[in-house]
């Protein structure tokens, strides 16, 4: 990854003075077999560009299916979500696509690698997608700096589970996203692995000044950022910033 940050648009929107996530009213209701289920009940989140906001809160309350409406991976059933400047809901499915590619970085619990493909594949595909010329370049420099250089051509069958989450750190990192999701980063790694995972992560969103929306169930995790935000039943419950110390 290059040293200079080059502005997105959602990176220029960001530096006007708006909010990057401007979530008002926020609902997510599903129909299963036993009706209408309420999943979010009128959520209100305001994140500053740059902001590092960890999300936790109890099992079933509602925290990942928040981030997958900040992603556009879901869509809202009331209320109004902005984010990087755009009306989620105005956008259809060619151009949510093209949001995600320019604006957001998505790192999940499980990996989501093309396990056809090696390393620097996986990690090239979102610049591919951009039409950029150096896309693999950029992608060897992405997983240099997470460590597995020497990794490139290998498959996620070959790597563990931490180099495989690596992989997924430098992918979601390579476009220099406006904002990064991170839903369970370490929960399928060991303690020790966990806590490398992220370092790393929180190592590049500082180089890069990406803003975090971090979901995880450890409350350390959620301590390392600035800000804490608790779901529950669907509610955002407290909002609290830590204390400078």
């Amino acid at each position: 990854m290059p040293d200079s940050l080059t502005q997105t648009p959602a990176a220029a929107d960001a530096t006007a003075g708006k909010p990057l996530i401007d979530a008002r009213s926020l609902a997510f209701r599903v129909v299963g077999a036993g009706g209408e289920v309420n999943i979010l009940r009128g959520v209100d989140l305001s994140v500053a560009p740059g902001e590092a906001v960890g999300i936790v809160g109890p099992s079933g309350s509602g925290k990942t299916s928040l981030l997958m409406l900040l992603a556009g991976l879901e869509r809202a059933t009331g209320g109004t979500l902005r984010v990087a400047g755009k009306d989620l809901a105005a956008l259809d499915e060619d151009a949510l696509a093209r949001f995600r590619r320019d604006s957001l970085g998505i790192v999940f619990q499980a990996f989501h690698l093309v396990p056809t493909m090696t390393a620097l594949e996986n990690v090239a595909i979102p610049l591919e997608f951009a039409g950029r010329p150096d896309a693999f370049d950029r992608a060897a420099e992405a997983l240099r700096s997470v460590g597995l250089g020497h990794r490139l051509s290998h498959y996620p069958g070959q790597l563990s589970g931490g180099e495989q989450q690596r992989v997924a750190l430098a992918r979601a990192f390579v476009a220099e996203p406006a904002l990064l999701l991170a839903d369970e980063p370490t929960g399928n790694l060991d303690r020790a692995t966990g806590e490398r995972v992220m370092d790393l992560l929180f190592g590049l969103r500082e180089r890069f000044a990406t803003t975090l929306v971090l979901i995880t169930h450890d409350p350390s995790l959620a301590a390392r950022c600035e800000r804490q935000v608790r779901v529950e039943d669907g509610r955002i419950v407290s909002d609290s910033r830590a204390v400078p110390a």
